[in-house]
C-alpha cells in the first residue's frame, strides 16, 4: 500500500505564506519516484501546481511560478510546497501525488488533501 498524507493547510490572508508537507510511505521507492502537488477548487478540474523529479528538477504551473517552491527530503520521504505571496485564486484543496510505475503501468496515488484558503 502507498500512503500520502498532506499537512500544513489553513487560512491565510492574501500576500501571506504557507508551507505544505506530504509524508510518503508504503510500497514504492520514494528516492527514485517523481512527486507532485496538485490542487482542485470547487467546480474545477484538478490541476498540476508543481512537480519534482527524482533528481530534484522542478516544474511549475505558470500561475504559481516565482511564488511557490517544491522540494523533497528523500531521507524523510517528504515533499514540501512552500507557498509565498498567496492570492485568493490559490484557494483550493491541495493534493500530494505519486505517479508510480509497476510492471510497466503507471498509476497515480493521491493523499487525502489539505485545504488552503486565502482571504482577500
Amino acid at each position: 500500500q502507498v500512503q500520502l498524507v498532506e499537512s500544513g493547510g489553513g487560512l491565510v490572508q492574501a500576500g501571506g505564506s504557507l508551507r505544505l508537507s506530504c509524508a510518503a510511505s508504503g510500497s514504492f521507492i520514494f528516492t527514485i519516484n517523481p512527486m507532485g502537488w496538485y490542487r482542485q477548487a470547487p467546480g474545477k478540474q484538478r490541476e498540476m501546481v508543481a512537480t519534482i523529479s527524482s533528481g530534484g528538477s522542478a516544474n511549475y504551473a505558470d500561475s504559481v511560478k516565482g511564488r511557490f517552491t517544491i522540494s523533497r527530503d528523500n531521507a524523510k520521504k517528504t515533499v514540501m510546497l512552500q507557498m509565498n505571496s498567496l492570492k485568493p485564486e490559490d484557494t483550493a484543496v491541495y493534493y500530494c501525488n505519486a505517479p508510480i510505475v509497476r510492471w510497466g503501468k503507471s498509476d497515480d496515488y493521491w493523499g487525502q488533501g489539505t485545504q488552503v484558503t486565502v482571504s482577500s
